[in-house]
Parts: structure tokens; C-alpha cells; sequence
């Protein structure tokens, strides 16, 4: 029993070192399963994509013509990589952190600008959507790791919503959807340019999108979740009653979905606890959706929020994790960069930081389902359903295995987690119609 604490204590500690040089692909001993980086070499690239004549949200005024501009989104590409001869794995990043002021470097896996590895082919295409700030490393965690299991990830800085440019929050409520569309388009296009380094790599027809808070709201709303007319001439509304453009009462709300877009995985979105939806146009999304909260999240709010958009998408098969007692930090956020801890007054650690959790074990977790869940719905891989198809509280989970190992009947452990591992979490599945 010593010994096995004494390795526990060791590997806790050399997480922390790992930690201390901001490692953003740190699996912990404790891991679950699917936590776990595959086998493939992951190379990054970052791109730019401009959409011209978008409105000018925060250059209209209200009551006088609308002005429009060309947009740029700064967006980090990751995939998988052929290396050279020679060449190693590795890399870093220079991110602005939450404190615009301090820039952290990061470490990962990735190699940047690395080939694309030819032998891959119509790989799905996921779209990271982060938060109100944030910026596309915030889940570099997760855009490494499906990378490295046959993904394209595609994460984006929403501009007039990053740490380094956080502009009027009605421009991030008007951009937020069409972003996370306009970024699948060009995608796609990459896909079907034959210079492109995406050429043939990519099927965009087999998308899914990961949206965290703000991201999650922009999901929802790509999902078949229309906003609520109510709130469409708020005093944080963008002008001319232009969010009309996302409503459910817009004839042609609809008519602008992607069904390129097969899955979502929203994290603590925001909006229902804020009367954006009306509970009743919730049932309008049918696409399956994976859920992620903290049972206690003051920002979206959990019953009125993330629990409640869930219990409301009654025709669309949906999952709900919840980390209990975690706030709206669960899952999503890389850990707190050293440059922030080292600054005299720690301005933004709380926003990568839960009081009750670590970041890496929560970061591991969502890797781990949100793997199960994309390899379900966007690869069609039936073993993946196993690691969803668990009892709703990991708490009261029973180990039971047979002289061999080999689970009995009586086992409920959820499977991918070690015999100790699984507690503090609820996952519940409903399927459309319930």
C-alpha cells in the first residue's frame, strides 16, 4: 500500500513539474482511457479567414444605416502529421493569456507546419468556439489530443472577443454564430483546393463543433436553437434589431442552417439563464449533442442553464456530464499559464482555475468523453458507444470482475476509468422524444 501511494505521490508531483513548463498535453496518472493521446503525429498551422461586407456591429448606430467591413478571424489548425526524417515531435505556442499584458508560451505535441500525413482522408472536421474573452488556445488541450486520433481541429479566435481585443458584447452576440459557420465554409474549401495543405484531408460534410460558454451559445444557435425574439432589441442587443437574423420567429433562420454540422459539444453554454431561448424552441435541435457543466456554474447558471437547455432539447439524442461542485471552469480551460502565477498580483488565474478541481484531471475527462462521443457520432465507431452507455452516478458505480479480470454482470465501474477514479461525476443520456 506504501509503495502504491508513494508511485501516486510521484506522479502527482511529476504532473506538477510537467505543469510548471505549461504543458498543454499532460495525461495524469489518473486519466481515464480515452484521455489518452492516439497514434498519430499532430502538425499545426495557423491561417487567417476574411469575410467581406459582415455588419459593422460596433461601428452602426442605432436607427441609422448599418455599416459593414471585412472580418478576419485568426483560426489554429491542427491534424494529423508525416514527420521527416529526423524531426521530432514537439512544439510551443506564444499565447496572450487572460491578463493581456503577459504572453505565456506553451508546450505541446504539435509540430508546427509539419506535412500532412497524405495517407489520411476525409477525416472529420471539429471547430473549437471559445469564450467571452478568450482566445483559440484556451482548448489547445483538446485540438492536440483528437488531432493525434484522426481529427482536423480548427480553432478560432473570435475577433472583438479575445483577451487582447474584448470589444462590446453585442458585437460577440451578433458574430458568434456566423463565425463558427463562416470558418466550416472556408474549411471546407480548403478541403477542395488542390494546393491546399488540407486538400483532400478534411470532410467538412462530417463536422462537429466544441463551444465553450459564448462558443456554447453560438452552438445552440447552429444547432436548431433560435433566439428568443424578447431579447432582440435589449439595450445590449446589437443595433437595428439585427440579432432578428438568429431568431426562431425569422422565417429564414432555418433556411441558414449548415447540415454539414453533425454533432455539438457545448461546455457551460451560456444564454438560457438569460431568456436568449425560449424553452419551447429548444425542441427545434435534432442534432446530438454532448452537455459539460459545473453543477454550480454562476456564469450560464446549471439548472437554469446548461442543465435546462438539455432537459429542453426533448427531440435530439443528448448527453449531460456534470462535474460536481465544479463551477463555469469545468472542463474547457487549459491550466493556469506560469506567466500569470509569477505576476505580482495573479490578475486572470481565476479564469482557468476551479476552487474544487484541477485543471488537468478536468481536462482529461473531457478529452476522454469528448473522444467517445466524436468517434460515436462522427466516425461511427460502435465500441466508442460503450464508454457512454454508463449509470448516471460515477459515485455508485460496483467493481465486479471475475478471476480473470473480466467484468461480471454486477460491474457498473465506468468503463475507462480506473477502480478508484470515477467519482464526483454524473453523465445522464436522454434520447429524442424524452
Amino acid at each position: 500500500m506504501r509503495k502504491i501511494a508513494l508511485c501516486a505521490l510521484l506522479a502527482c508531483a511529476s504532473a506538477s513539474v510537467l505543469a510548471a513548463d505549461n504543458r498543454i498535453d499532460i495525461v495524469r496518472h489518473d486519466a481515464p482511457e480515452l484521455a489518452h493521446f492516439g497514434g498519430l503525429d499532430i502538425g499545426v498551422r495557423t491561417v487567417q479567414f476574411t469575410d467581406p461586407n459582415r455588419p459593422d456591429i460596433l461601428n452602426t448606430t442605432d436607427g441609422e444605416a448599418t455599416q459593414f467591413y471585412d472580418r478576419t478571424l485568426t483560426v489554429e489548425i491542427w491534424y494529423p502529421a508525416q514527420l521527416a526524417a529526423g524531426q521530432s515531435t514537439g512544439g510551443q505556442y506564444s499565447a496572450i493569456t487572460r491578463n493581456p499584458n503577459i504572453t505565456a508560451t506553451l508546450h505541446g505535441k504539435a509540430i508546427r507546419n509539419a506535412n500532412v500525413l497524405t495517407s489520411k482522408g476525409d477525416l472529420p472536421l471539429i471547430i473549437v468556439s471559445h469564450g467571452y474573452p478568450g482566445n483559440r488556445y484556451l482548448m489547445s488541450h483538446l485540438g492536440e489530443n483528437l488531432a493525434s486520433k484522426g481529427y482536423v481541429v480548427a480553432s478560432i479566435d473570435h475577433r472583438d472577443s479575445t483577451y487582447d481585443n474584448q470589444q462590446s458584447f453585442a458585437s460577440t452576440l451578433y458574430n458568434r454564430p456566423l463565425d463558427q459557420l463562416f470558418v466550416l465554409s472556408q474549411m471546407a474549401e480548403l478541403a477542395d483546393t488542390d494546393d491546399s495543405f488540407l486538400s483532400g484531408l478534411v470532410d467538412a460534410n462530417n463536422t462537429g463543433i466544441v463551444g465553450y460558454s459564448m462558443g456554447g451559445y453560438g452552438l445552440i444557435n447552429n444547432l436548431g436553437g433560435g433566439y428568443n425574439e424578447e431579447v432582440i432589441g435589449h439595450e445590449l442587443a446589437p443595433p437595428n434589431e439585427l440579432l432578428y437574423r438568429h431568431a426562431a420567429t425569422n422565417p429564414k433562420y432555418r433556411e441558414n442552417l449548415d447540415n454539414r454540422i453533425k454533432a455539438g459539444f457545448a461546455i457551460g453554454p451560456w444564454g438560457l439563464n438569460r431568456d436568449m431561448w425560449k424553452r419551447e424552441d429548444l425542441k427545434d435541435i435534432k442534432i446530438p449533442t454532448f452537455y459539460l457543466a459545473g453543477s454550480v456554474d454562476d456564469i450560464s447558471g446549471y439548472e437554469n442553464g446548461t442543465r435546462g437547455i438539455f432537459e429542453n432539447a426533448t427531440n435530439s439524442d443528448r448527453y449531460l456530464l456534470t462535474y460536481i461542485n465544479a463551477g463555469h471552469n469545468a472542463g474547457a480551460p487549459m491550466p493556469v499559464p506560469i506567466e500569470i502565477q509569477h505576476n505580482e498580483d495573479g490578475t486572470g488565474a481565476n479564469h482557468y482555475t476551479d476552487p474544487v478541481w484541477g485543471n488537468v484531471r478536468m481536462n482529461n475527462i473531457m478529452d476522454h468523453f469528448a473522444t467517445a462521443f466524436f468517434d460515436h457520432y462522427l466516425k461511427g465507431n460502435p465500441a466508442s458507444k460503450t464508454y457512454l452507455d454508463l449509470i448516471p452516478n460515477s459515485n455508485d458505480g460496483v467493481v465486479a470482475v471475475d478471476d480473470k479480470g473480466q467484468p461480471t454482470p454486477e460491474h457498473t465501474h465506468w468503463k475507462g476509468f480506473d477502480q478508484w477514479s470515477a467519482k464526483g461525476l454524473i453523465l445522464e443520456h436522454r434520447t429524442p422524444g424524452e
